[in-house]
């Protein structure tokens, strides 16, 4: 089944763990064995024959640079002028997969229904993978109006925070409201129609940025607290919040975030059954909040600093994600409910979203 996953971390991949995306997945971990200087090394899931393998015609895929303070013990740069230069780096990557016929960018209604026509036209071989670029974590955003010139050249989703505190706003394991840069970043994002990512957003600051942003509103990558109690994932009155703005939320697939109780670095997929059937409690979990099927997708972040050790033990590679419309008809879910989850929702979102600049 054609699918979309709202959320990769290609041109981190490549720039970062130095990974070419071209090659096989095998060529690739054979590259890295022996190597420990990055997590997931030799375990890597994602690249682009796998893509096209997996039907995986679509992709959300980010640029990332983090700011860290003097006091912050997070890996980062020390600039935000640093940050936005990394960046630029990944976007000069993308521009160069693009140049090199794998990837084609997605930016608004005309380029996404024709990648969808393109993609499903079977004259084409080795088809070249959509991609929507989005930024996660604004550190890099040296002003708010850095945000015109990343607009132009394709960004279209902004997730404020990542890890801990952020120049914009306070993510995972942080707390406190947005500043009031953080305000002024919503309105511009608003002015501009690009979608607001309430993933890694603490709790203070996701509940401040709702009020306060009035555009469209996905969670590219996050699960459900009920589930994995942790401030990373949503609690349900925050997922009720997400379906009362038409949200979407993407299934993510590290294995802390599935089931209870990981051990990082200790913990493995098989001693904890953390596989794709614990994904779908997940997934589940938000049909039942929402009523229906309309507002989660896929959003794996497979290879997002993490690789097979520490992601369901059913997924060799990305290409795996096609199990899970065989795992949902064995739930009951109708033909149509899957094609949802799989793919319908993040095109019905878009096709709202771009339907404003159309």
């Amino acid at each position: 089944m054609f699918t979309i996953d709202a959320h990769l971390d290609l041109s981190m991949n490549a720039m970062e763990w130095n990974r070419d995306l071209r090659l096989s997945i095998t060529e690739i971990r054979d590259r890295e064995k022996g190597m420990k200087d990055k997590p997931g090394r030799g375990k890597g899931t994602v690249c682009f024959p796998e893509l096209r393998r997996g039907n995986i015609g679509l992709v959300v895929a980010t640029q990332i640079a983090r700011y860290v303070a003097p006091d912050n013990p997070l890996q980062g740069w020390h600039s935000a002028e640093q940050a936005w230069a990394q960046t630029q780096a990944q976007r000069a990557w993308y521009k160069e997969m693009e140049r090199a016929g794998e990837i084609s960018q997605v930016t608004d209604l005309n380029s996404l229904e024709a990648h969808l026509a393109y993609w499903n036209d079977e004259r084409h071989s080795e088809k070249k993978i959509g991609y929507i670029l989005s930024l996660e974590g604004a550190d890099s955003i040296v002003d708010v109006e850095y945000l015109d010139t990343a607009y132009g050249y394709g960004l279209r989703a902004v997730g404020p925070a990542h890890y801990g505190p952020g120049r914009y706003a306070n993510g995972t394991d942080a707390t406190g409201k947005m500043s009031r840069n953080g305000l002024a970043l919503l309105k511009k994002m608003e002015e501009l129609n690009i979608i607001l990512d309430a993933t890694h957003l603490c709790d203070d600051a996701f509940w401040q940025a709702l009020d306060n942003f009035h555009g469209h509103v996905w969670a590219s990558h996050n699960n459900c607290r009920a589930l994995v109690n942790h401030n990373r994932q949503f609690s349900d009155d925050m997922i009720k919040a997400l379906v009362s703005r038409e949200a979407v939320i993407g299934a993510a697939m590290d294995a802390w975030m599935i089931v209870p109780d990981w051990a990082r670095g200790k913990s493995t997929p098989q001693h904890m059954n953390c596989n794709l059937d614990k994904l779908l409690d997940h997934v589940d979990h938000i049909c039942q909040i929402a009523g229906n099927t309309l507002h989660v997708g896929i959003g794996s972040d497979l290879d997002g600093a993490f690789g097979k050790e520490q992601s369901p033990f059913d997924i060799e590679t990305i290409t795996d994600i096609d199990k899970i419309p065989s795992l949902l008809s064995k739930r009951n879910y109708s033909e149509k409910d899957i094609e949802n989850v799989m793919h319908g929702n993040w095109l019905r979102f878009l096709r709202k979203a771009w339907k404003d600049n159309a």
